[in-house]
């Protein structure tokens, strides 16, 4: 933080304690976000377009993985389904090994259940409705605001991890426990109306900056817990299988448990799982991707 960023949030934080949300402390929020942005926004390959696709796919891919893991890997998926229609078009077997390395497989399958959706009921355009593509697959109501708020520049609300961290830091300073519920009026009253897609760009950058400075003040949200374990969790085994079958046509439970250092029930369940959520299929005891 410069020597300008610095006074902007001394300034800002004495409004703050003076008045709380006023209309002068909003505009000192505003002021200090967007001067943090002027100087320090990232130049990430997702804002270089307001393609609704290319948002969705984004924005997907972002929901629970690091920016750093999710640059190459847009570029590359972008590259394989370059359209709605070629991702509605692709099945597991095409989708999977493109969306290596970036974990939660589900998110694949889910948009490509997404992609068929919008192209069999939307002629291939993604809809500027948060309500609407809240319906969709791995879609929730922050991920359909933020799709509303990037690609169709629309003035949504919506909480996410870094505007919230903004938030408890400035203008929850004492506070544990707070509720999302109580966040989203600040959200709102200090939205930047004049460019919601800048807004909520130079907001990921400050929370993410904030991250790096101090605590995490989302340590003190009601809705804060820490990942689970991901060593010896049925989550790394999910994935085992699916890297080891990406490479092989196909394989029994016994073989799989062998190759993976597990026990044989434990791995049929996970491939019995697998086979229920559309990654698997099944035939005459062995297990291969589906295609």
């Amino acid at each position: 933080m410069d020597q300008d960023q610095a006074l902007a949030e001394r300034e800002l934080l004495l409004s703050i304690e003076r008045d709380g949300l006023s209309p002068e402390s909003i505009s000192l929020f505003q002021d200090l976000i967007l001067l943090f942005y002027r100087s320090s926004g990232r130049d990430l390959p997702w804002r270089r377009t307001t393609d609704p696709y290319h948002i969705l796919v984004s924005e997907i891919m972002l929901q629970q993985t690091q920016v750093d893991r999710v640059i190459p890997k847009y570029d590359e998926f972008l590259g394989a389904f370059p359209t709605i229609d070629a991702l509605a078009d692709a099945g597991p077997s095409q989708i999977l090994p493109v969306w290596k390395g970036l974990g939660y497989n589900r998110r694949a399958l889910s948009l490509q259940k997404t992609a068929m959706t919008i192209r069999d009921e939307y002629s291939s355009n993604v809809p500027a409705d948060p309500g609407i593509l809240a319906t969709f697959p791995g879609i929730g109501d922050a991920t359909a605001a933020a799709i509303c708020a990037y690609a169709f520049n629309m003035p949504v609300v919506y909480v996410e991890t870094n505007i919230r961290r903004i938030i408890l830091h400035y203008f929850f300073r004492h506070m544990d426990g707070v509720k999302d519920v109580d966040i989203i009026p600040y959200i709102s009253a200090t939205l930047y109306t004049g460019s919601p897609r800048d807004w909520y760009n130079a907001l990921m950058d400050y929370g993410s900056h904030l991250k790096l400075r101090l605590a995490d003040p989302n340590r003190r949200s009601a809705h804060y817990s820490r990942q689970s374990r991901f060593a010896g969790s049925d989550r790394e085994m999910r994935g085992k299988i699916l890297s080891h079958l990406m490479n092989q046509e196909e394989i029994t439970a016994d073989a799989m448990a062998s190759f993976i250092g597990s026990d044989r029930r434990r791995v049929q369940k996970i491939c019995a799982d697998l086979c229920r959520e559309g990654f698997l299929r099944e035939e005459g005891g062995s297990y291969s991707i589906e295609k």
